[in-house]
């Protein structure tokens, strides 16, 4: 009775028991060589890879995508999945709304990003710990979404670009502290890091710059002292989490690559003074160009945006793709993220064609969604390839995305933990 019950669950939330079978797939991608392998069959066992092998033939209990290309599940490193895309309500949203909506957006949000091929994500960013939430009821098998590491409530300093209070008006504005992501001092960024711990954060995210969506005028200038900075960054080791750095002008980005984070997120404005230094500490480079992309354009629509934060986005987008170019030209270390949540849930997959048309080649963006962003995520072992012994993560694609990258964001099905789920075509 009791395995009845669970199968009648699984069949609600849209996912298939993971049980022994063969995935039929009418070419594979091997990520590391940067080729479509032609027709192979992927035998899963349970939540794992079993084996990869060439051709159709001598297959049993096959799940026929023969007419599909499989790809490893794609992995997205910056997120917010408790938001839905920037728009003109944005800023009186978190006036109107309570924990348990966005909870409920964020759970909306998961099942769209899974079904879009992305089986695996970070959350850089999020209030009343609705990502922590929202990433347990995933593992515990009851919502369906990506594997999820969240930072929770991000880090800032008073009135940078993450303090929650920006914009509004004395008597709502207070003095938040530690607890609420915000610090002034090194003893008040060690606290928060803690804070962050305690509350079941995965990894910490700073913003060690001003934004483009933040009430404030300044979306470039540094926002931690160096002291600051490295503060939590030597905390964060001290509790195993790695850190990432929001980050647009190229001091904040200094202080915060010298201090020791792991990823820069954005890197609007890195320059060829920087790249040295970013192979040297051998930091990542997120460089979420949907975010650009999205907020430049919608800032060209009357009142979209507030006019300070308007005048940011047309800055600052069309540069991004500037210095993608740059940097992947460098050799700086590059891996996926788009900031959904800026831009629409579900829309992950532009970022491929964005890269694209900033520099990479097809195979070289696909890597940086499968390959390198697991080596970010130190999960090299479990994920980023189809071999055997891995965890079974696969996209299974309308299109060989080698010969023509938009095929990302048609999604045929996806298998998560080796778990089935309908795949969804993006719509733009």
């Amino acid at each position: 009775m009791k395995t009845k019950l669970c199968v009648a669950l699984l069949g609600v939330l849209g996912m298939s028991v993971a049980e022994a079978r063969t995935l039929a797939c009418g070419g594979l991608i091997d990520v590391v060589s940067g080729k479509n392998l032609g027709p192979h069959l992927i035998e899963i066992d349970g939540n794992r890879i079993k084996s990869v092998r060439a051709g159709t033939a001598g297959a049993a209990a096959v799940i026929d995508q023969s007419a599909g290309v499989c790809v490893p599940g794609f992995i997205d490193l910056h997120t917010h999945i408790m938001n839905n895309e920037s728009s003109p309500s944005s800023y009186v949203d978190g006036f109107r709304l309570n924990p348990a909506d966005y909870t409920i957006r964020a759970v909306n949000n998961a099942r769209k990003t899974l079904r879009a091929g992305f089986t695996t994500i970070r959350d850089l960013g999020d209030g009343d710990g609705v990502s922590v939430a929202v990433r347990n009821a995933i593992n515990a098998g009851s919502v369906e979404g990506p594997r999820i590491y969240t930072s929770g409530k991000s880090i800032a300093s008073t009135g940078g670009h993450a303090d929650p209070t920006n914009g509004r008006n004395l008597d709502l504005t207070g003095d938040p502290g530690p607890r609420d992501g915000v610090i002034n001092g090194a003893d008040e960024a060690r606290k928060a890091v803690r804070q962050r711990y305690k509350e079941g954060s995965d990894l910490v995210k700073v913003t060690a710059t001003g934004g483009v969506l933040s009430l404030a005028k300044n979306g470039l200038n540094p926002q931690f002292t160096e002291a600051e900075i490295a503060a939590v960054v030597e905390t964060a080791k001290d509790y195993g989490m790695k850190v990432a750095a929001h980050a647009h002008g190229k001091e904040g980005m200094r202080r915060a690559i010298e201090a020791g984070v792991d990823t820069i997120e954005h890197g609007s404005f890195m320059d060829a003074d920087l790249f040295p230094l970013m192979k040297q500490h051998g930091t990542w480079y997120i460089p979420t160009l949907m975010a650009g992309w999205w907020t430049a354009s919608k800032a060209e629509t009357p009142g979209y945006y507030p006019p300070m934060v308007a005048a940011k986005a047309k800055a600052i987008g069309p540069v991004m793709a500037s210095t993608f170019g740059k940097a992947h030209a460098a050799g700086v270390k590059i891996a996926f993220g788009t900031d959904s949540g800026v831009s629409p849930h579900g829309l992950n997959a532009k970022e491929f064609e964005l890269m694209v048309k900033a520099g990479m080649t097809p195979a070289e963006a696909l890597r940086s969604a499968t390959l390198h962003a697991a080596e970010v995520l130190d999960l090299s072992a479990e994920l980023g390839t189809l071999e055997a012994g891995k965890l079974a993560d696969i996209a299974v694609l309308e299109g060989d995305p080698l010969a023509d990258i938009t095929a990302t964001t048609r999604v045929r099905l996806v298998i998560k933990d080796g778990q089935e789920f309908p795949g969804a075509t993006a719509s733009f």
